[in-house]
């Protein structure tokens, strides 16, 4: 190998790895929290309520076309069901207030 294409080689496999470094970097670092966008606890509760409410209707489309069992079906819903009470719960407090 002369000695051009041994520079040209290590050129290239340091760029290589610069890249490689720079792409998986985050993946090591600190893990970080994303800001939520609003600071409004009751946006935050109804976020969820409707997360829930949309799990639940995808759950039962899911059953009906076999991709869940009947007893994945009760399991989803019984938890998806509980997380929109909550936020329910919470919304009505917050209404009271």
């Amino acid at each position: 190998m002369s000695a051009v294409s041994l520079a040209v080689f290590l050129l290239g496999l340091g760029v290589i790895v610069v890249a490689a470094l720079f792409v998986t970097g985050p993946l090591f670092g600190p893990a970080r929290e994303i800001p939520m966008s609003d600071g409004s606890e009751r946006e935050r509760w109804e976020r969820r309520k409707r997360q829930a409410v949309a799990g639940i209707r995808e759950a039962e489309i899911d059953h009906r076309m076999g991709k869940l069992s009947d007893e994945d079906l009760g399991t989803l819903r019984a938890r998806l069901e509980t997380q929109a009470l909550e936020a329910m719960a919470a919304l009505e407090r917050e209404g009271q207030t």
